[in-house]
Order: C-alpha cells, then sequence, then structure tokens
C-alpha cells in the first residue's frame, strides 16, 4: 500500500473541513495505497487458492467492509479536521490508547517490512542462483534499508518518483505478455491451482490487506470538503485498485499456477522485472521502517512522558524485521493478514460508536470546532476501550465462521455501546492537549 498522508509533527490544532484539496485528487492518494507490490501480492494468493469469479466475489466482500469503514471513520476525521492521532484521544481512547494505536500500526509496518523484503530477497535469489541463501538475502537487503532510514538517503523520494509508475507499468506489461500465452476464457473458469480458500478467508485476506489504512483515513479526509467527498474519493480509489491490480494478480496466478509473486514476474517480464520489484519494495520499506519507529518513539514519549532519539529504535526495528524476513515471514503472509483483519477493525468500532452513539467526549468536540482549537484536556486512559478491543480482536480471530473482520467490528460497537450505557467508559486522568506529541505513523506497506 502506498503511502498516505499523515500529521504533522506539530500540529496542534485543527484542519478546516472545507479545503482546497478535490475529492479526486486524494482519489488518487487512495487508488496509490492499493496499486502497489503488496495488492499485487495478495490478488496472486487469492487466485493460487481460489477460481476467478470466488477471487472476484472475495475482493468484493472485502472491498465493502473496508469502503464502509473508511466513509465512516473518514466523515468524522472531515468533520472534525483532526488526524487519527488526536481523533483517537475523543473517540474513546484516550492519550495512552491513541499512543496505543499507533504502536499497533508500527508493529504491523514490521510486518509489511519483513514481507517486502523476504520478496525482494527472492528476487535476487532468481537473479544471482546460488550466491547466497534466500534467508541471507532477507538480512542483507533488511539492513541495507534500516542504515538508509537510519542515516537518510535523500535520493528516496527521486527513487520513489520512478518506481511507481514504473510498477504499474510492470502489472500491464506482465498481464499483456502472460495472459497472450494463455485463453482468456480458460483462464475465468479454471480451478484453482493450490489449496483451496474459502469466501470467507478470501473476503478477510482482502479487508487485512488494507485495514491499517482503512483505520487511519482521518489522517486524509481531514483535508476533504464535505462527507460526499469522504464517499466518493473512498469508492473510486478504493475500488480500482482493489479490481484492478487484485485481479490482475488473480488471473495471473491462474496462468502461472503459483502464488509466488517472484516466480510470476520471472515468467512474464524476466530480469527488468525482478529490478523493479526490488526498487519499488526498496522505497516501500524506508516508509514502512520509518513510519514504525516514529510509532514507538510516540507511544514511548506519550505513556512514559520519555522523549527519546528516533534512530536506535530504528536499527532495532529495522534488524527485528530483518530477522522476520529471514525467518521466512512471506510464508505466513496469508495469516499475518487474518491476525490485522481482526485485530484493528474494533479500533474503528470503537471510535464510530462512541462518536455517533455514546458520545462521552463528543460535547468536547463540539465546543471547539467552530475555533478550530483542540480540547484543552483529554482522557489519559480509557480502561473499558482497552478491554472491549482486546475482547473483540480475540472473539474474531477465534469465530473463524463467517466473516471474522466483521464479528469483531460489530462486537466492539456492541460492547462499547454497552458499556457506556452501563457508565463504564469513563477516563482515568487527564492529560493537558499543550503537552501531547503528536507524531503520528504513515502507513505504507
Amino acid at each position: 500500500m502506498a503511502q498516505l498522508a499523515h500529521a504533522d509533527d506539530a500540529a496542534l490544532s485543527r484542519v478546516a473541513p472545507r479545503d482546497q484539496k478535490h475529492w479526486f485528487g486524494i482519489a488518487v492518494q487512495r487508488f496509490g495505497q492499493v496499486s502497489a507490490l503488496s495488492q499485487f501480492l495478495l490478488g496472486a494468493t487469492l487466485g493460487f487458492g481460489m477460481t476467478f469469479w470466488q477471487a472476484a466475489l472475495a475482493l468484493l466482500l472485502g472491498s465493502v467492509i473496508l469502503e464502509v469503514l473508511m466513509c465512516i471513520v473518514g466523515i468524522i476525521g472531515q468533520r472534525e479536521g483532526l488526524n487519527t492521532a488526536l481523533l483517537a484521544r475523543w473517540t474513546g481512547f484516550g492519550e495512552i490508547g491513541a499512543s496505543l494505536v499507533g504502536l499497533a500500526v508500527g508493529i504491523s509496518l514490521i510486518g509489511w517490512f519483513g514481507i517486502q523484503s523476504a520478496i525482494s530477497a527472492q528476487s535476487l535469489d532468481a537473479m544471482m542462483p546460488g550466491v547466497m541463501p534466500v534467508w541471507l538475502w532477507s538480512l542483507l537487503f533488511g539492513l541495507l534499508v534500516t542504515a538508509i532510514v537510519a542515516f537518510g538517503f535523500k535520493g528516496m523520494q527521486w527513487l520513489a518518483n520512478v518506481t511507481v509508475p514504473l510498477f504499474l507499468v510492470l502489472v500491464g506489461w506482465s498481464v499483456i505478455s502472460e495472459l497472450s500465452k494463455h485463453s482468456f476464457s480458460e483462464l475465468l473458469s479454471s480451478p484453482a491451482p493450490g489449496p483451496s480458500i474459502s469466501i470467507w478467508a478470501g473476503t478477510g485476506i482482502v479487508a487485512g490487506g488494507l485495514i491499517v489504512g482503512a483505520i487511519i483515513t482521518a489522517d486524509m479526509t481531514r483535508y476533504n470538503r464535505s462527507a460526499a467527498d469522504v464517499v466518493k474519493q473512498t469508492v473510486v480509489g478504493v475500488s480500482l485498485g482493489e479490481f484492478g491490480i487484485g485481479l490482475a494478480g488473480v488471473l495471473l496466478a491462474h496462468a502461472a499456477a503459483s502464488g509466488d509473486i517472484v516466480a510470476i514476474v520471472t515468467s512474464s517480464v524476466g530480469f527488468v522485472g525482478l529490478i523493479i520489484v526490488i526498487t519499488g519494495t526498496l522505497k516501500i520499506n524506508d516508509w514502512n521502517l520509518y513510519s514504525s519507529s516514529l510509532g514507538l518513539v510516540n507511544f514511548i514519549a506519550t505513556t512514559f512522558r520519555k522523549q527519546v532519539s528516533r534512530v536506535p529504535f530504528t536499527i532495532i526495528l529495522g534488524v527485528v524485521g530483518s530477522v522476520l524476513a529471514a525467518a521466512g515471514i512471506l510464508g505466513k503472509f496469508t495469516d499475518f493478514l487474518v491476525v490485522l483483519s481482526v485485530a484493528f477493525p474494533p479500533i474503528a468500532g470503537i471510535m464510530v460508536a462512541e462518536y455517533f452513539i455514546v458520545k462521552r467526549w463528543r460535547p468536547e468536540l463540539d465546543a471547539t470546532r467552530d475555533s478550530g482549537a483542540l480540547p484543552t484536556t483529554a482522557p489519559r486512559v480509557v480502561p473499558a476501550t482497552l478491554v472491549i478491543w482486546l475482547i473483540s480482536a480475540v472473539v474474531g480471530y477465534v469465530v473463524t465462521w463467517g466473516i471474522p473482520s466483521l464479528w469483531s467490528l460489530l462486537l466492539s460497537m456492541l460492547l462499547y455501546i454497552a458499556a457506556g450505557k452501563l457508565g463504564l467508559v469513563c477516563g482515568v486522568g487527564q492529560a493537558a492537549t499543550a503537552d501531547a506529541t503528536t507524531t503520528a505513523p504513515i502507513a505504507a506497506h
């Protein structure tokens, strides 16, 4: 998923909801989130275990879940003009809970860091077979990105400008080159080439692929002029990305009879495609690591009131991500997405339930909205919220019938509403807004 807009490091004020940024421009950014290697890999994973039409249905159901979440959370962000790191403080989480949300995003990005490093390692091994084991390629590639992020590399933005459009060209080239060798009608009707994946599991995989971006939608929609703009940009951007890139991955998995993204690229565009994959993942991974380190540093600053340097934590997290890549996290890609698909929906469920129904802190937001200021204080921690988040995620993971991500979302809303009615939703301690750290992670993967 491409880079998302993020909070200004020192932005302790609201952005006017009716900003000059048009919905179509942000819709293009939305498309950019999904038009990346991770979505291509997701499509190939679905295609390897499902027929084309089963995969299309899973993409549809997963996209609907994501778009509903994005629209509702995005409308809250548009209305309040706040990024997710600030908004969460007055939508059920409190200061510490909001920092935990940022930490959860950071942890997920380390997982993506390991997955992307492993993909690049396989590409390097394909180009230079036998030079060294794949696990060592994974470790070295991850450590290289760690050094770049820790000590800075100005050319990375230029690299992004080159590799993102090249990746889209790669997808088009791969599809045309590979599909020209096969009957299109046969690919649409052919059985899954690999072990079967159910519709519900596939839906969870799709939801997990973009769920982190859905939770932090307010980071982007805070600039929108209206709720209608939020809906339009979400439906257009996400639908095009999910179906355009996702279905391309499905077709290529059927054509190549493989869910291995490197094998697919090798069979279609060869050496040039591998170079583009490596440079593309290099650019994505520097943001994954950078954002993850921001999330950890912000958590420490908020929870322990201790300012720490980002560089040592960048190195530590980079080493962790590199070890995950070497240990074979790519082989756990589906399991990783399943965990994301049940761990993050409760965050949105709690925010929506608090903002629209329970309204424990809504009056504070309403009172300061017109002035463009923030409430002077926020709850330090809301224990009921953290318990509900944990219970909902665990239930979503354990209950495999139906769509687990939907169960975790609905359960979090119901539990939060019940807790609100019983008077259990209350903050413990207060945090002065002016003293808070506002650095927010950037979702990349």
